[in-house]
């Protein structure tokens, strides 16, 4: 009888160091985009996405941030005052272990780029932070 109480008691503690294990990697979660998207018009463009996996984190920091570029009728890009970095950022609240956002980025140039020059946005850089995980990232 004995033997069986403390083969019991074996399995017990090893189902026990078991479901710990899995609490600490449910606690930890796997962020992860589960969407992202970018809209642009003229000289602002829009980035939306979702984060999820995400664990018992509070809320998340959304960077995003491009190039832009007056582009002239002969497809060059003439001078250094019409290309410029633009960025946005901003925290957004986590519920459930997912997190959804939305970003403006606005380009302003001094001389405007105005017609026969046209505005060309190259690829949005969206980056993630939290305080329970590494940053990561993703170019659309």
């Amino acid at each position: 009888m004995r033997k069986r109480a403390s083969g019991a008691l074996g399995v017990a503690f090893v189902i026990l160091i078991a479901m710990t294990a899995l609490a600490q990697v449910a606690y930890a979660g796997s962020p992860h985009f589960v969407s992202l998207s970018k809209s642009i018009s003229g000289s602002t463009a829009t980035v939306s996405g979702k984060v999820a996996g995400l664990g018992d984190e509070t809320q998340i920091h959304v960077e995003a941030t491009a190039e832009v570029a007056c582009l002239n009728p002969g497809e060059q890009f003439p001078s250094a005052e019409n290309k410029q970095t633009v960025g946005a950022g901003g925290d957004f609240p986590v519920q459930n272990g997912k997190a959804t956002f939305s970003l403006t980025l606005t380009a302003t140039f001094k001389p405007k780029c105005s017609p026969p020059m046209t505005l060309v946005w190259g690829s949005i850089t969206v980056t993630v932070s939290g305080d329970s995980f590494a940053s990561f990232s993703r170019t659309i």
